[in-house]
């Protein structure tokens, strides 16, 4: 019998992905996925599946908050872009986790934990929530190091540009371009490793090829089908387009503060 497999993660192209490859295993059934971690919590409530695949870094909820919102607690595989939350993961019901991209080889280890995993009992729930909750709020308290330079290569040069006057990156023929004072420059990291490397209260990715500085952020503009628009503060008074999967977050990480 197929485990039942529900997907929580902010991310569209991460579900989509992991759905891909847990169809190709033949072991999974996804019964469902969130983009959005409340409606992930009333989902799993109403019918919570074998494994739960969990994103931790969400906005609004993450994913220990997510856990400690639900009655009962599903076996876990966390899914993260950060190992230095592994333990955090093993402190809760989860009995692996997964870096992303995720690698099909991890994902069939974690099955295996999960298939033998399956029929034991639940964690009992009052320590549980506290530990969750604890984890919950030190999640939140951390205080990562940020970078304040990127660097990028010039032949045999590198030049270093200061990440407060970067404007936006995009990805454009498989590189990647930091863009200042209305130059481009290359630098040596993809879209998905920014988003996870640079401050996200200065920096939001709005498209899959594209992260904004929101300080340049001059006017936000709807646009039929629920896009949005974005100009930028700079000299050449730039558009960009926020998607329309990533709107709502766009939104509730920067019109609603």
């Amino acid at each position: 019998m197929r485990l039942r497999a529900y997907l929580v993660d902010d991310e569209p192209l991460a579900i989509a992905r992991l759905t891909r490859l847990l169809d190709e295993t033949g072991r999974v059934e996804v019964i469902g996925s969130a983009t959005d971690p409340e409606e992930a919590v009333e989902a799993l409530t109403v019918s919570p599946p074998d494994v739960c695949f969990l994103d931790i870094h969400m906005p609004r909820l993450n994913g220990f908050e997510v856990l400690a919102r639900l009655p009962s607690q599903p076996i876990v595989v966390f899914t993260t872009a950060h190992d230095q939350y592994a333990l955090e993961a093993f402190a809760v019901n989860s009995v692996d986790y997964l870096l992303k991209p995720v690698d099909p080889s991890h994902l069939d280890r974690a099955l295996g934990r999960v298939e033998r995993l399956r029929s034991r009992v639940e964690l009992s729930t009052p320590d549980l929530q506290g530990l969750l909750a604890s984890l919950a709020d030190s999640l939140r308290n951390s205080r990562p190091e940020y970078p304040e330079r990127i660097a990028s290569r010039l032949g045999d040069r590198l030049w270093f540009i200061d990440l407060a006057q970067v404007t936006h990156f995009f990805a454009q023929d498989k590189l990647t371009y930091a863009v200042e004072a209305g130059k481009s420059y290359c630098v040596d990291y993809t879209i998905v490793q920014l988003e996870n490397m640079l401050n996200p209260k200065r920096f939001l990715r709005i498209h899959r090829s594209t992260i904004v500085n929101t300080s340049w952020i001059k006017e936000v503009t709807t646009l039929p089908g629920g896009s949005l628009n974005v100009r930028l503060k700079d000299a050449a008074r730039t558009d960009l387009t926020v998607s329309r999967d990533r709107a709502r977050a766009f939104k509730a990480r920067l019109l609603v503060r």
